[in-house]
């Protein structure tokens, strides 16, 4: 060890007691970081939305429709829009699983959009509605996903299995829409 130290400190000008005394110093200050007491985060508190996740799939439409019509009046909304309407009959490549990176993929096989939102005939962006792990791993859905980013539409999904909370879901839209 000794050959070493003398080494670094003559080679490269390092002093390893400093090295150790900084090592040491910093152990000191996470450890002093874990030890003081953690700041108390505030309870989660449900509003009354929230104790009725339990909706089918027609309640859960209506419920954005209702949002959607409410607090985004300067949106013409349409529902279950094929991906084609947007991006037409378009076969394109990219990635969707690791294992096939060159696939291609046609619009025709997404997911028809829940909710398009438009303004003036523009396409302005896309809401989707999905339970479990549909919008991460369903092909219908990655598809979707992939045309409404080509076309440079905000693509906004939502869990049905979770609250979905009224201003959450309006913050949420609002965050994506600009």
């Amino acid at each position: 060890m000794g050959l070493f130290k003398n080494l670094l400190e003559s080679v490269a000008g390092i002093d390893l007691n400093k090295v150790k005394d900084a090592i040491s110093n910093l152990a000191e200050q996470a450890a002093n970081q874990t030890a003081a007491p953690a700041r108390e985060t505030p309870a989660y508190v449900p509003s009354e939305e929230a104790e009725a996740p339990d909706r089918t799939p027609a309640e859960w439409r209506d419920y954005f429709r209702g949002i959607l019509q409410t607090e985004f009046p300067m949106y013409d909304v349409r529902e279950n829009v094929p991906v084609t309407e947007i991006a037409g009959p378009a076969a394109d490549v990219f990635q969707l699983y690791k294992t096939r990176p060159a696939q291609a993929y046609r619009a025709e096989w997404g997911q028809p959009y829940t909710f398009l939102l438009s303004q003036a005939g523009v396409p302005r962006g896309v809401v989707m509605l999905g339970a479990g792990k549909s919008h991460a791993q369903n092909v219908k859905y990655l598809i979707a996903r992939m045309f409404a980013k080509k076309c440079g539409l905000p693509y906004i999904n939502f869990y049905t299995q979770m609250p979905n909370e009224r201003d959450y879901v309006v913050s949420r839209l609002h965050r994506f829409l600009g």
